[in-house]
């Protein structure tokens, strides 16, 4: 391995092309440590620490998750890339209900392009109202005055005195820069893309996940002791560290094995007659992934159970009823039967909606149709449509079962080995998927510049 690292910076373009990377996303990191002007970090902090786990906080924290941003720190890069991951999501599924839209994909690199430019406009729009939105919750100058905006900003500490316009122009600057703030780690994505290596949006989603690794590390060792300890105490011991970092082992295996894991289906190309000589039929396989809809099915589902128990704290407080303060402890995170029911079954429903999204049988047999390809033992046409319509449905439920395994493992490890949240959520759920996901594309990346200069790849024996 230490040799193929070292062939990979033998080579000029992929040693220039790495190093671009890593420098473009260390000014990600720098500038996600830049916060907003006039924000008091004190008060910020005592916010968050009033509120503790659950409502805003757990919001909060699940969206910086996959948006590579820190919403619980207001900084210039306090959305992150959320809002174009937002646009690109609602022009996917636009695409497959617009018509306009639809013909648009179809017409290749033309229509990609165009799509993009669209992406982008509606990427600032949902910039300006998110913004807008998270500073008048987060920083907004309340009926007591008491807002973390730095007091010395205002003309008076007494509420009544306050000037509201340097409060609005302050809001609008602030406004401004969180989305140019995005708008450039959208550019800082396709600079990756073009002149660096690998998928720029998603090396900075991983970056963001992977930036939290040493901290929740530190914590860990911070809390256990050199000694063996009782499990049932709570104390974390030596046994708990090795039983952490098999667990730690076994999930990346898995997560590995599942997201390479294929479904190939035998297919055959018809024979072609030319003058003396016969072309096709070859036998050649339709790769079906197992886990089709990647990530995308723990986001929604985790995001969607966030808002119940959001919805049920608000109502109690305002209501003092019983019965919703109830609700909201069902539906915090982890910590009932229910709520993990709930998580399965939403991750289930949107592994098969996002995979109807993303497959469509109709398109590949009409393409293997068009192509002169078939799948033996099936007439091409509508028998093919039905046989891959069959065989996505099993093999979605397996990618589903597994998806949901993943989600619930940090649950179980924070339950049952006493460690925190943050240290339980590198064990499974969204961040661990992403961060395997695009490591392994990157592996790829870098092994197709290796094979191309006859070198082994990474992954190669």
């Amino acid at each position: 391995m230490l040799e193929k690292v070292r062939v990979i910076f033998t080579i000029p373009e992929l040693r220039r092309k790495i190093g671009l990377t890593i420098f473009l996303l260390a000014v990600f990191r720098i500038g996600s440590q830049i916060p907003l002007p006039m924000i008091d970090q004190l008060k910020l902090q005592e916010m968050f620490a009033q509120q503790g786990n659950g409502g805003v906080s757990d919001l909060l924290q699940q969206v910086s998750v996959f948006s590579a941003s820190a919403l619980n720190q207001i900084t210039i890069f306090g959305l992150g890339i959320m809002p174009y991951i937002s646009a690109s999501i609602i022009f996917q599924l636009l695409g497959t209900v617009w018509k306009p839209l639809e013909e648009l994909q179809k017409e290749g690199e033309t229509g990609r392009k165009k799509i993009n430019e669209y992406t982008r406009y509606a990427t600032v729009a949902l910039c300006i109202v998110q913004s807008y939105f998270y500073l008048a919750t987060m920083a907004g100058v309340g009926e007591d005055g008491n807002s973390i905006v730095n007091q010395a900003f205002w003309t008076s500490s007494d509420p009544a005195n306050l000037d509201k316009s340097l409060y609005w122009g302050w809001a609008i600057v602030a406004v401004a820069i969180m989305t140019c703030g995005t708008v450039f780690l959208m550019w800082l994505g396709e600079q990756i893309d073009e002149f660096g290596i690998g998928n720029g949006i998603s090396l900075l989603i991983m970056a963001g996940i992977l930036a939290q690794m040493p901290g929740a590390l530190l914590e860990l060792l911070y809390n256990a002791k050199p000694e063996l300890t009782n499990f049932a105490t709570g104390e974390i011991g030596i046994e708990h560290i090795v039983v952490l970092a098999v667990v730690f082992v076994a999930v990346i295996t898995g997560v590995v094995f599942i997201m390479q894991g294929q479904r190939k289906i035998p297919m055959q190309s018809a024979k072609h007659v030319r003058g003396r000589r016969v072309y096709g039929g070859t036998r050649q396989f339709l790769p079906l992934r197992i886990n089709q809809a990647g990530v995308m099915p723990i986001i929604f589902a985790s995001s969607l159970l966030l808002f119940p128990q959001f919805v049920f704290q608000a109502l109690g407080r305002y209501t003092n009823w019983a019965v919703f303060n109830s609700l909201a402890e069902v539906f915090a995170r982890g910590q009932s039967f229910l709520y993990v029911a709930c998580y399965i079954a939403l991750i289930y429903f949107f592994c098969y909606f996002w995979t109807a999204i993303t497959f469509n049988p109709k398109d590949v047999s009409e393409n293997l149709k068009n192509f002169g390809s078939f799948i033996p033992g099936y007439r091409p046409g509508r028998r093919t449509e039905e046989y891959l319509e069959k065989v996505m449905v099993r093999i979605t439920y397996v990618g589903a079962g597994f998806l949901a395994l993943v989600a619930i493992i940090p649950t179980i490890v924070s339950a049952e080995l006493g460690v925190s949240p943050q240290v339980a959520s590198f064990y499974g759920g969204t961040g661990l998927l992403i961060a395997v996901s695009v490591a392994f594309d990157l592996v790829q990346k870098i092994d197709s510049h290796l094979v191309m200069r006859n070198y082994k790849g990474l992954i190669e024996g």
